[in-house]
């Protein structure tokens, strides 16, 4: 994960109280902690801002004094990890066309390979505690992408919960957590329908800080966000009857403040879900396929055919199913990919920049030899 995490020692719980200056925002996650680091930028006459929506050059902001409409051409960056995007806190200059000039360091973000396939990384969203994977029970459970989405979410260093939507269209809602909770060690499920109120008071209850809604269209994020929200503040649409599919309803990343507390972040569907330098978290997602790697006779077992391997004696016992392990070894090899091809760009541009070292150099010694 790149390096834009403040320290895990800086992790500060959304209670952690604000200092006098920040007092206003604290409904947005503003802390003490927030408040020491922004020192040097209120030195310099600037103020705190969160950024709840970008939008080509501009973004709306939350201040202390209110939202603001401010610009972004300050913070323009060539990598799209350094962005700005919703969810950062940032030192804004205030005035009659305010600007932010400064993002402070993000303590989490979900990240996700570049949608053009690049070697780039794209941030979804910023500073988030806990990220709600969306899955529909309208529809099969579609076992790969919920591996990709706990991928993604466990990424960021957010906590993941797992929500099942539209449990009144569920053929069957308990398998589904069966079968969820089997594919997700470790991460909390909950089964919920907008239409009925099923588990809505339960969720309101669990969320914290910074919310985010992950999941693919037409699993019903808006629809959840609203019944949180208790307005329809979020946009929503009809869904495919065949794939339970829905068109992208949401088309920019927007926080919203929730009426007992904390923010939520509604996102797009996500219909490519690539991971970017995602190792350790695909560890926690097949937490008990490395579990039992750890009994396999060859420490560099590959899990296919050799002597004393514990995975595939797992298989055989009808303890682990071969697509979750052929699931781990898919997302595992394009984990490297992607890993491979950010390599081989950052290799690229310190050459280039050598290369205009040494240009730079050549020109400066031909100028010195005419002068001479």
């Amino acid at each position: 994960m790149p390096n834009f995490f403040t320290e895990p020692s800086d992790f500060t719980d959304p209670s952690d109280s604000a200092g006098p200056s920040g007092a206003g925002l604290s409904p947005y996650g503003w802390t003490g902690t927030l408040d020491n680091a922004f020192t040097k930028h209120r030195e310099a006459g600037l103020v705190p801002a969160r950024i709840a929506r970008v939008d080509r050059g501009l973004c709306d902001a939350v201040t202390e004094s209110g939202p603001v409409r401010a610009d972004l051409t300050a913070l323009h960056s060539p990598d799209p990890l350094l962005a700005p995007c919703t969810g950062d806190w940032a030192a804004l200059r205030p005035g009659r066309e305010p600007r932010l000039v400064a993002l402070l360091p993000r303590r989490s973000a979900i990240v996700r390979s570049s949608a053009s396939r690049s070697s780039h990384g794209q941030v979804l969203a910023a500073n988030v505690d806990t990220v709600v994977v969306t899955v529909s029970l309208a529809a099969p459970l579609d076992a790969a992408k919920l591996e990709r989405l706990l991928a993604l979410a466990w990424d960021s260093g957010a906590r993941p919960l797992i929500v099942l939507t539209k449990a009144d269209l569920a053929a069957d809602a308990d398998a589904a957590h069966t079968e969820a909770s089997t594919l997700a060690p470790g991460v909390d499920i909950l089964v919920t329908s907008v239409a009925t109120g099923q588990n809505i008071d339960v969720l309101t209850a669990l969320l914290r800080g910074t919310t985010v809604l992950l999941g693919s269209s037409g699993a019903g994020k808006s629809s959840l966000g609203n019944a949180l929200l208790g307005d329809e503040l979020l946009a929503t649409g009809e869904v495919r009857a065949q794939d339970g599919k829905g068109r992208h309803t949401t088309v920019r990343r927007e926080l919203v403040p929730l009426p007992g507390g904390g923010v939520l972040i509604d996102t797009p569907g996500l219909r490519g879900i690539s991971l970017y330098d995602a190792a350790d978290s695909l560890e926690q997602v097949f937490a008990e396929i490395e579990r039992l790697a750890r009994d396999c006779r060859f420490g560099d077992c590959a899990h296919d055919a050799e002597p004393g391997c514990a995975v595939q004696a797992a298989i055989q016992a009808g303890e682990l199913t071969r697509r979750r392990l052929n699931s781990y070894r898919k997302l595992q090899r394009e984990n490297a990919w992607a890993a491979s091809r950010t390599d081989a760009r950052l290799r690229g541009e310190r050459a280039n920049r050598q290369k205009a070292i040494t240009g730079h150099l050549r020109a400066t010694y031909r100028f010195r030899d005419r002068q001479s």
